[in-house]
């Protein structure tokens, strides 16, 4: 009884019908329910008997087109499942009620698959799911190594933007893939962003006859050839250097314009600054401004299963903000834009942060704040009293509250065998958010008074 199954029986303990009259726990009654059977690339001959009784008793055979080829002339009718999957769990959801329906998935149909969509869509009390293995659990028995610890991604159908800091610094990472993000893909991706401390393992094939497994340098792997059906695991090398880790990356680190001292939000002003931004590990983030990135950096690595586009007026910058995107391995989006010009094709934001604005604050902060999701916060950086008070008054203007934190801040110099302390510029932090109805805009608000 493996954790497949453990989380099969989590699913059915929800359903009504599972207590007999003794009051012992009873396996539900099958009758009316989507069979749901993982199946792998071995095909029937991978099956149980109860599994494969299942399909052959089946009224209604559904599954991708693979799928149902291995079972030629099962069921009176077969859909193939493509495109309006909604469309076709409501159908299978009534037909289920006067037909033995049946639905072929890969491997374990709820780690990333089917199964989770359809219990969630028609109920769990409308299915009854047999998983088979998983096709990350077979690549790494054929590795040979334990797979508890390695941390699960899938590019299948969705974008590898992002897998940088979703990844990074990890030890082991299994990648589900598909025919855009194939290994060598996901190889051109990691090198992109310097990520060459992984070795990879790619598993094709699993359990069919032509199953093909073994070990690739990303340099190799990025101009190979790979089956179609396929998993990616990666693993760090022993001997890699350190990975960042952390918050509030020091000034220098970044590649920054130069004379001054830097077309940069200051470490102490760039780690208030996010912090007033409360963020999700989802989150959408507008930097407007953006001069080095050094905040969309930070709001990438924080926010992994999120997007972060970073706004930049200057041309020249642009150079910096991508070195930084690669170093820092932030797969964030860079935009040669003058807000609020460029913002009207971005999603909505969760939160924004402006650190410079050429001369259209007021407009900007309009913009902004109509555009912020529900909890949405917009956090302004001013070197000014001027721009302080523009910035304060058109945050009000648009119904949120405010709160202004003045950073004063200075680093210890050495002076011979001593120590002195520099002042650096004081920065007004301003952060507008809606007040909470219930009186509570004080919590919300962080600093406020």
């Amino acid at each position: 009884m493996g954790k497949e199954y453990v989380e099969q029986m989590d699913v059915m303990k929800n359903v009504g019908d599972w207590k007999g009259k003794s009051g012992h726990a009873e396996r539900p009654n099958d009758n009316h329910r989507i069979q749901i059977i993982g199946i792998g690339d071995d095909g029937p001959r991978g099956l149980n008997a109860a599994s494969l009784a299942l399909i052959e008793q089946a009224d209604v055979l559904v599954g991708g087109e693979r799928h149902l080829a291995m079972f030629p002339g099962i069921g009176s009718e077969r859909i193939v499942i493509k495109s309006g999957l909604t469309q076709t769990v409501d159908r299978l959801n009534a037909l289920r009620e006067i037909r033995k329906v049946v639905v072929l998935a890969s491997g374990d149909p709820l780690f990333f698959g089917i199964a989770g969509y359809i219990a969630k869509k028609a109920g769990p009390h409308a299915v009854c799911i047999h998983p088979h293995l998983s096709s990350v659990q077979l690549a790494f028995a054929r590795m040979g190594e334990a797979w508890q610890d390695a941390a699960l991604e899938s590019v299948h159908g969705r974008p590898i933007k992002g897998l940088a800091q979703r990844i990074d610094g990890k030890a082991k990472v299994a990648l589900l893939t598909d025919e855009e993000n194939s290994p060598a893909a996901i190889a051109r991706y990691l090198l992109e962003f310097g990520m060459d401390e992984y070795d990879a393992f790619v598993a094709e094939n699993l359990g069919g006859d032509d199953e093909k497994c073994g070990w690739w340098t990303l340099a190799d792997m990025a101009s190979a050839q790979f089956a179609p059906l396929n998993v990616v695991v990666l693993r760090r090398k022993a001997d890699a250097p350190p990975s960042r880790h952390g918050f509030g990356f020091e000034d220098h680190e970044f590649d920054q314009r130069k004379p001054d001292k830097g077309l940069i939000t200051k470490k102490e002003v760039r780690v208030l600054s996010i912090a007033e931004l409360k963020l999700k590990a989802d989150s959408i983030v507008w930097d407007i401004g953006a001069g080095s990135g050094s905040v969309a950096v930070e709001c990438a690595r924080l926010t992994p299963y999120g997007q972060v586009y970073a706004l930049e007026k200057n041309e020249g910058d642009l150079a910096n903000i991508e070195n930084n995107r690669r170093k820092f391995r932030a797969d964030f989006t860079a935009i040669h834009a003058k807000a609020p010009d460029g913002l009207e094709r971005l999603p909505d934001p969760d939160a924004v942060f402006i650190g410079g604005s050429g001369g259209e604050l007021r407009e900007l902060i309009r913009v902004c704040c109509t555009r912020l999701k529900e909890g949405g916060r917009i956090v302004v950086n001013a070197t000014t009293i001027e721009t302080l008070a523009l910035a304060h008054s058109a945050i009000r203007e648009e119904g949120f509250a405010a709160n202004i934190t003045l950073v004063q801040v200075s680093r210890s110099k050495p002076i011979l065998d001593m120590t002195r302390f520099e002042g650096l510029n004081p920065i007004y932090v301003i952060t507008g958010y809606r007040e909470a109805g219930d009186g509570n805009a004080l919590e919300q608000g962080g600093s406020g008074e």
